[in-house]
């Protein structure tokens, strides 16, 4: 677009413009998605939610209690828009 465009937008809608690449709900927009960079920030928080439970002796029942927490916490918006690459599965997978 054009910036004359861009910037009637920004008058209209009274908000401002952004540049790529920027942080929304904690990942990266405008990024990679196929990297698996893309994918640190969700990775590191998966691995401190999981690591204050490590050591404990978990029922089944609290495994998968946990397991449902912690994806749930991932922004199941970027996992519908984005496939995860093979490395980052097999990297929550050993988490």
């Amino acid at each position: 677009m054009d910036k004359s465009e861009i910037q009637h937008f920004v008058v209209l809608l009274n908000c401002d413009v952004m540049n790529t690449p920027f942080k929304y709900l904690g990942l990266l927009v405008g990024g990679c998605h196929k990297r698996s960079a893309f994918w640190a920030d969700v990775l590191e928080r998966m691995k401190s939610i999981l690591g204050s439970w490590k050591g404990r002796f978990l029922s089944l029942a609290r495994i998968v209690c946990l397991i449902k927490f912690v994806l749930s916490s991932i922004p199941l918006f970027y996992v519908s828009l984005f496939k995860f690459p093979s490395l980052v599965l097999k990297e929550i997978v050993k988490l």
